[in-house]
Formats: C-alpha cells, sequence, structure tokens
C-alpha cells in the first residue's frame, strides 16, 4: 500500500479522540473528567500558570535552591555539639544508634568510634547562631539565616536521597519541583524560562556523586515545564547563534512556517507535545538574544566581583552561578536550582570539607546581602541545603586530626533565607552525638510543603492527574513549618 495513503488511514485512539475533542465529545468528556481535566489542558497550552493560582497571596515571587549535592557535614559546619570532646574514639552507644541502619560501606566496620568536629564554633550576631569557623562569610549574615536543624529522610543513599528532594518521591520519573512551580505559577519572564539549574564542581572532592539530568526534569508534566540546565563551559546554552548565512529575519519567517506546520498537526491530534514543541521552539528564538545578555557579566561593577569572591569571574564557579543567579531573579525567573557537587566526604573530611567552605561561604553570604541591598530579599527565597547529614562515628580510622564520616539521613540542618523566612532563628534541635532528631522533626514533605506555602500555593491542591491517579509533590503527605515563618 501507499505509505502516504496507509498513513492517512490510520485512526489511533489519540487520533479519535483528539478529533471529538473539538466537538460533542469534548463536551461529554469535560462533564466527566471537570476540572482536573481543564487545567491539564491550560497547563499544556503554555498559557502563563494556572487558573486561580496563587491560592492566596504569595510571600515569595521566586526561589534560588542552593543544593549541596553529596550532603554536608551539619556536625562540622552548623550543629555545635561541644559534649562529643569528652568521647572522643568511644563507641557510640547502642542506645543512641537503636539498631538504626547503615550503609554497605560502614555496616561491616567493627568500631564505630565517636569523631568529634575538630573545627572551632562561635555564636554570631543577635541570634547568637552557632557556626562553624568554616564560614566565617555567613556568620556576618547570621540574622538573615533561619536554620532547621531537624530534617530528616528516609532515603540513605545519594541517587534516591536527591530525587526525593527534587521531586517527592524516591523513584524516578516524577516531575521536579522547579517543574511544578513552572506549571503552577507560570514565568515572569517571557523571554527566559521559568525554571533554571546550574552546575559546579566542588574544590574540596572533584570527583564527587554524578548528577542527572533529570533531576531537573518534568517528569509526567508537559516537557515545557522542564528546567534549563546553563552550562559553565562555552555557550551557556547550545546553539544560541544562528548558522553562518542564516540572519534573525530568516530565523523568523522559518520558525512562523515551522510553527504553523506544527499547529496543524496540534489541531489534528491533540497531542500536548506538539504544543511544547511550539512553545520551546519560540522560547529557544527569544533566548538566542535574552541569554547572551543575562551571561554577560562585564556590566557588574568590580565591588560586585569583589563580595562574591575571587572565583566569581570564573564561568562555572559556584560563585559565578551564584552572581548569575542574582541575574535571573533580577529577570523574573521563578526557579533558579544551584547544584554544587563534592559534599560526599566519607575520608579526608577536614582537609575536603575546607575547599567545599571555600566554595560556597563567601558567594553564599554575598548572594544574600546582594539581594537584599537591591530589596530584593524580601521577596525572593533562598534555601541551601543537601539531601541528607553525615554521621557522629567516624568512617575508617579516626585520628586526632582526621576522620570520615558515612551518610546519616536520621537528623541533618539546612538553612532558609529571605521572603517569609523568620530571620535569625533556629528551628528543632538534635540529641548530645547529632545522631537523632530531640524535637521538631522536619520530614522533607514538609520542607516542600512549606516553600510552596510561601509562593502562594497550598500544597495539597497543586495537583496533575496522569494515569488515572492525581499526583503532588508533597504525595499524600506533608505538613506547613509554621515556626519558621514570619
Amino acid at each position: 500500500m501507499n505509505p502516504i495513503l496507509e498513513s492517512k488511514l490510520a485512526i489511533n485512539r489519540r487520533h479519535f479522540f483528539g478529533k471529538t475533542a473539538t466537538g460533542i465529545g469534548a463536551a461529554a468528556l469535560s462533564s466527566l473528567l471537570g476540572k482536573d481535566a481543564i487545567a491539564n489542558a491550560t497547563a499544556s497550552s503554555g498559557l502563563p500558570g494556572l487558573p486561580g493560582l496563587p491560592h492566596f497571596a504569595p510571600k515569595a515571587k521566586r526561589v534560588i535552591y542552593l543544593f549541596q549535592s553529596g550532603a554536608p557535614s551539619q556536625i562540622d559546619l552548623f550543629d555545635y555539639k561541644p559534649k562529643l570532646a569528652q568521647h572522643f574514639d568511644e563507641e557510640l552507644p547502642d542506645s543512641i544508634r537503636q539498631g538504626q541502619r547503615l550503609t554497605g560501606m560502614t555496616s561491616g566496620q567493627k568500631r564505630f568510634p565517636v569523631a568529634p568536629t575538630i573545627f572551632d564554633f562561635k555564636q554570631h550576631g543577635n541570634s547568637g547562631a552557632w557556626i562553624s569557623e568554616l564560614m566565617p562569610h555567613l556568620s556576618g549574615v547570621a540574622d538573615d539565616l533561619c536554620f532547621i536543624k531537624s530534617m530528616y529522610t528516609e532515603a540513605i543513599n545519594h541517587d534516591p536521597a536527591i530525587t526525593f528532594f527534587q521531586t517527592g518521591s524516591q523513584i524516578a520519573g516524577r516531575p521536579s519541583i522547579g517543574s511544578w512551580l513552572s506549571y503552577g505559577l507560570g514565568s515572569e519572564n517571557e523571554n527566559l524560562p521559568a525554571f533554571v539549574s546550574m552546575i559546579s564542581t566542588g574544590t574540596g572532592r572533584p570527583g564527587g556523586q554524578p548528577l542527572y539530568d533529570r533531576l531537573w526534569g518534568s517528569g509526567f508534566l508537559p516537557t515545557t515545564h522542564q528546567g534549563v540546565k546553563f552550562r559553565g563551559v562555552g555557550d551557556p546554552v547550545l546553539y544560541l547563534n544562528d548558522p553562518p548565512g542564516i540572519d534573525r529575519t530568516m530565523r523568523r519567517r522559518m520558525l512562523d512556517d515551522i510553527a504553523a506546520i506544527n499547529q496543524q498537526k496540534l489541531d489534528e491530534f491533540g497531542d500536548p507535545e506538539i504544543a511544547t514543541r511550539i512553545a520551546q521552539y519560540e522560547l529557544a528564538y527569544k533566548m538566542q538574544a535574552s541569554v547572551p545578555e543575562l551571561t554577560d557579566v562585564n556590566d557588574e561593577p568590580d565591588r560586585v566581583f569583589e563580595m562574591y569572591g575571587p572565583e566569581a569571574r570564573n564561568k562555572g564557579t559556584y560563585a559565578s552561578n551564584c552572581l548569575l543567579a542574582r541575574r535571573l531573579a533580577e529577570r523574573g525567573v521563578r526557579f533558579i536550582q544551584l547544584f554544587h557537587m563534592g559534599w560526599d566526604q566519607h575520608k579526608s573530611l577536614p582537609t575536603q570539607i575546607k575547599g567545599q567552605a571555600y566554595d560556597t561561604d563567601q558567594a553564599t553570604a554575598a548572594l544574600i546581602t546582594d539581594l537584599k541591598n537591591r530589596g530584593m530579599l524580601d521577596d525572593t527565597l533562598i534555601v541551601w541545603g543537601g539531601e541528607f547529614g553525615r554521621t557522629v562515628y567516624s568512617q575508617g580510622t579516626l585520628t586526632e586530626t582526621n576522620y570520615g564520616r558515612d551518610h546519616h539521613p536520621r537528623c541533618f540542618t539546612l538553612f532558609m533565607a529571605g521572603a517569609g523566612i523568620k530571620a535569625g532563628t533556629t528551628f528543632g534541635a538534635t540529641d548530645d552525638y547529632c545522631y537523632n532528631i530531640a524535637e521538631n522533626p522536619v520530614h522533607v514533605h514538609d520542607l516542600h510543603a512549606t516553600i510552596l506555602q510561601l509562593l502562594g500555593i497550598n500544597h495539597e491542591r497543586l495537583i496533575y492527574k496522569f494515569q488515572g491517579r492525581r499526583y503532588r509533590l508533597t504525595d499524600v503527605h506533608g505538613k506547613i513549618v509554621k515556626d519558621v515563618l514570619a
């Protein structure tokens, strides 16, 4: 048979329902599916956000999430335990460990010797926050920070733990938090994505844990909501420049013709991914002008580079990405996520963590100060933290100057700053061994619910129906941590 004729005769279920969607079938289907169908169709159309969102007046317009991949050691940075010095090299008591599971990296150890931090801690600011000597610049903005010292998760290995923080599920395939926000709230800038991610490599442990593009993926949401990764080498986004012999006028005509062809197929089949293709072609065209202007930091005064630190002029570093994050925030990007690798310190932690602190301390403090000076911290939420914590006992040989720490999901620390956050406070506490939570536990789902609350979203109402089930970022869990809200 003629393949063209065969294609015309091949009517599948999607084609059939796509055809009926323009007639009486659409009305009947809408009455059966209700508001979920309308919401999903609206989200797929490329319109900015869902009708009715935000649910209430937001405190934050945007989020900058500084994800410290590999899991920073809370004991060496923020959770001061002075009594541990009295227990150096003692066996971790069974009453503290309580038979909790261990990773395969330390489950075979004959001993679990207590390893107090070798770093000094001091109280800072009017809040009296305890911060390690490793973070001298963050110490200077202590009164802008809210520490949550009672975070916990069920995941004990990196991939499920990072996936959990990004998507609300340990199993890959769900939409990332930035994609949920793009779906729900849309973008404030039609020339840039609603969601941008950037990666930097730590100097403490350059290898680090690998990161995957699905961590900023849209999962089952329309792919127009997936994060756009800005590269640290070469052009931040591929194919920003037109090929030789193609000018902007010719490119515009070509895209208009392609859009017309895609629109015909969209009208015929009703496939939301065709709508995504149309929207992404258009966004790519606009980004050819907006991204070079965004990433050209030569207009920044020297004092700004000095504030962010000596690495700020080096593309692809954490400091450079923090500066870009501020520029993205100024231009209305909804969710900006920085992944900084290298915090997985199973051995030689005292040496490696110094490199990680050098990478992140000054630039993080500068970002907070910079936003504050520009009047943007009031409507920008900053989150800093990793996927779990690290053990109080040493992995491998313990000496007075060296130790390692294994993964520890039972308790760890992150901090937040900015829009709607109760600055200069500490929430939650751990026991004297920094092994279990002593008060006010905060789960990953609780953190997600709180972030959405600050953005004006009721986490129980941001829903997408997929394969017969209504999904949300917080699944069927999540409590708003009201005590950290201003």
